[in-house]
């Protein structure tokens, strides 16, 4: 699988940061002055990865990068929307039973027929919306677009009726019934729940949430953005999560949260050596995120960092989601003597999270660069992690 990956060099993708006041010159340009500003930030997480649709445990965080779009409804059946960071424009209509192709309005399609199957009269709006989520990195763009237009509807069009969770699972729907993604609920949750200063552990599934306080005083979160994706043949997340389906359904469990490690071992010789080394890595997942919650009980930072560089090596051997230029990173924050690093988000590019002592802050952002783009002739990016709000209404613009 990872023999047919093509690099492509997408730094031309990331998404631009656009501001606010950027955002409200081009809606009045085009629509007016009566609009409403709704917005939903990415996320990160620290660790906890693919298994939300497992059926076990995340930690995420909102963070201060968001996706912002200003709308007002039209009088009409229909939803014009200009996405500012792509210079895309297009229209759809509500009814329309097949919805539009481009990539973009799909996921504003997808948002407009769950909330209307939800019970909201939506009607039509026009919507110019951009944000500074990386596009690619792993910090679900996606999601952040989804509950942004979620929060927006409920709030415009639903007297806002639906709570955050039902929210979040509008926003799930959407990936898999309109976009093809079989994602789980982590992303979308962390965009609607996001609490400054915390991040949260969710159980996925029961829906379960705990806010944990984010504060590693001598510490630093750090995003570094390979800058690269690999697109492989075929669909590597869902052959992934189609994986572990097949070792519950052999377990006799709904998901592998319900699957023991002696359960595992008892199917070892009915499995192949792929769904097994899946299967081994979600297992063990579970029990990281487990032992960073009891490790941040007792503000036991590095012990969360060991964690997390676990994590990596089973996304990297057993799950297969990593990639040379992500290996990398993780090996040179370990060289730095980052205290914890590993591969953020559904995998084959993206961005490392990184736990980083304030002693060791410098050493690394100054030559963690050059030696990647010596290394791979792309440069990276850093991304400071500032744990920030969820999805919210920000302003009404003068009438």
């Amino acid at each position: 699988m990872r023999q047919a990956a093509i690099k492509s060099n997408y730094q031309h993708s990331i998404s631009i940061s656009m501001s606010l006041s950027q955002l409200l010159n081009i809606f009045s340009s085009r629509y007016g002055d009566d609009g409403v500003v709704y917005s939903a930030p990415g996320r990160i997480n620290l660790i906890g990865e693919h298994t939300d649709y497992n059926g076990g445990f995340v930690f995420p965080g909102a963070v201060a990068q968001s996706i912002t779009a200003v709308l007002r409804p039209n009088g009409t059946t229909s939803v014009n929307a200009y996405a500012a960071d792509l210079d895309l424009q297009g229209s759809f209509a509500i009814d329309d039973p097949d919805g539009p192709q481009q990539t973009h309005l799909r996921y504003l399609y997808g948002v407009v027929r769950e909330m209307k199957d939800h019970g909201v009269a939506v009607q039509g709006f026009d919507a110019v919306y951009g944000g500074d989520v990386p596009l690619g990195a792993g910090m679900s763009s996606s999601a952040a677009l989804e509950c942004c237009f979620a929060t927006a509807l409920n709030d415009l069009f639903g007297n806002g009726r639906l709570d955050r969770m039902t929210l979040a699972r509008i926003g799930q729907a959407t990936e898999h019934k309109y976009v093809g993604v079989k994602c789980g609920i982590m992303d979308q949750f962390a965009s609607m729940h996001g609490r400054e200063g915390s991040l949260m552990r969710l159980d996925c599934r029961s829906g379960e949430y705990e806010y944990f306080p984010w504060h590693p005083d001598g510490y630093r979160l750090l995003l570094v953005n390979s800058c690269v994706r690999h697109e492989l043949v075929g669909s590597p997340y869902n052959e992934r999560r189609q994986s572990c389906e097949r070792v519950a359904q052999l377990a006799g469990v709904e998901t592998l949260r319900d699957c023991s490690w002696q359960q595992l071992e008892q199917l070892r010789d009915r499995l192949d050596d792929t769904d097994y080394r899946r299967a081994r890595y979600v297992l063990g997942e579970t029990d990281r995120v487990l032992a960073v919650c009891q490790a941040l009980q007792q503000d036991d930072y590095e012990e969360v960092g060991r964690q997390m560089y676990l994590t990596h090596e089973g996304l990297r051997h057993d799950y297969e989601v990593s990639c040379d230029e992500i290996d990398f990173l993780v090996d040179e924050a370990r060289r730095c003597g980052v205290s914890g690093s590993r591969i953020m988000g559904g995998g084959f590019g993206g961005c490392t999270i990184n736990l980083v002592r304030d002693d060791r802050y410098d050493t690394f952002t100054e030559t963690l660069p050059s030696r990647y783009k010596s290394r791979f002739g792309v440069d990276c990016q850093l991304i400071p992690v500032v744990i920030g709000p969820g999805a919210r209404r920000i302003m009404d613009l003068e009438q």
